[in-house]
C-alpha cells in the first residue's frame, strides 16, 4: 500500500499546509481516506489520485479542519464521473452534516444546475453519500480492509464524538489518532502498528501559553507524550502530523495567531524542539509529516 499525506496542518488557513487528510491506496487500487480538511482534494489530485476513486472516507470528528473539504471532494467526484455513492463513516452528527450539503442544502443551486445535464443526472449517487455513523469497535469491513475505531479525548463528547482509527489491510496495520489528548484508547488502537499517524499540534513551549490564554482548546498531545504513546503501543514507525502553525513565518498567519501562541517564538526552528521532545521517550523511526509526503508499506 501507499499512503499520501494530503494535509498536515491544523485549524487556521496555512499557506504551507492543507488541513487534516490522509489517503491510503492499496495494491489493488482501492482507496480509503481519513479526514477531509481544507486543501485535501487539491492535494489528492496533485498526488495523481482521483476523488472519484475513493470508496470510503472516515471523518474522525466534526471540527471544520477535518471535514470542510468534503463538499468539494464529493462534487469533484461527481464531475469526474463517480458512479457510486461514497461511503462516509463518522461520529454522530455526520448524517446531519451530509444531509444539509447537496440537494436541498447549502449547495442546492450547484446541484440543480449541474443535474440539468444528462451526464450528471446519470451519476447523482456521487452526491448522495452513504453515511454510516459509527460506534467503537469494527466500524467498516470489506474484501480489502478492516477499520476499527474508538473514542479519543479531544472535545466534550456531547459536542462531537472524536475517534481514533486502526486499519488492517494487506497484512499491515496503520493507526491514525485524529485529534486527541493522550489517552489509553489510542495506545490500544496503535498496538504493534506498522505506522502510527498521530497529531502533535503544539510544542511543549507553546502549550502553557495556550492553557493560560483562554483561546481555543488545548486538548492535544504534547510531543513528550507522543513519544510515550509510541513506546507503549510498540509501533514500528511514527509519523507526527497536524502541526498548529508554530513554524510559520507568514505575516497574516502570525497576526491571526497572536492570542493562540507566542508569535515571537514562531518559526521553522521550533520543529527541532518538537523532534527533541518526541525523542525524549521514543527512539524509533520518526517522520515529521508534510503535505504530499508519501509512505510505502
Amino acid at each position: 500500500m501507499k499512503i499520501d499525506m494530503l494535509g498536515t496542518g491544523a485549524a487556521m488557513v496555512d499557506p504551507d499546509r492543507a488541513q487534516s487528510g490522509i489517503l491510503v491506496t492499496l495494491n489493488n487500487g482501492a482507496k480509503y481516506m481519513f479526514d477531509c480538511g481544507a486543501g485535501t482534494t487539491h492535494n489528492m489530485v496533485r498526488a495523481n489520485s482521483n476523488p472519484r476513486d475513493v470508496g470510503v472516507i472516515f471523518l474522525t470528528h466534526l471540527h471544520h479542519d477535518h471535514i470542510c473539504d468534503f463538499p468539494l471532494f464529493a462534487i469533484s467526484g461527481w464531475m469526474y464521473d463517480r458512479v457510486t455513492s461514497p461511503i462516509v463513516l463518522g461520529p454522530k452528527g455526520t448524517k446531519h452534516f451530509c444531509d444539509h450539503l447537496f440537494e436541498g442544502g447549502a449547495y442546492d443551486s450547484d446541484f440543480r444546475a449541474r443535474s440539468d445535464y444528462p451526464r450528471r443526472q446519470a451519476n447523482l449517487a456521487a452526491v448522495r453519500p452513504d453515511v454510516r455513523e459509527v460506534s467503537p469497535g469494527l466500524a467498516f469491513e470489506d474484501e480489502n480492509v478492516r477499520i476499527y475505531c474508538d473514542f479519543v479525548e479531544h472535545i466534550p463528547r456531547e459536542i462531537s464524538e472524536c475517534f481514533g482509527i486502526r486499519m488492517e489491510a494487506e497484512g499491515k496495520v496503520i493507526a491514525f489518532s485524529g485529534d486527541t489528548s493522550p489517552c489509553d484508547n489510542m495506545v490500544s488502537l496503535a498496538k504493534d502498528a506498522d505506522v502510527l499517524f498521530h497529531e502533535c499540534t503544539f510544542p511543549e513551549s507553546f502549550i502553557e501559553f495556550r492553557s493560560k490564554s483562554g483561546t481555543g482548546t488545548h486538548a492535544h498531545t504534547p510531543p513528550t507524550a507522543l513519544g510515550e504513546i509510541a513506546v507503549k503501543a510498540g509501533v514500528k514507525n511514527l509519523v507526527a502530523t497536524h502541526f498548529g502553525h508554530f513554524e510559520s513565518t507568514n505575516q497574516v498567519l502570525r497576526e491571526a495567531a497572536e492570542h493562540h501562541m507566542p508569535v515571537d517564538e514562531m518559526g521553522p526552528h521550533v520543529m527541532d524542539e518538537v523532534v527533541r521532545d518526541i525523542r525524549r521517550n521514543y527512539a524509533g523511526p520518526l517522520q515529521m509529516a508534510y503535505d504530499l509526503l508519501r509512505i510505502d508499506l
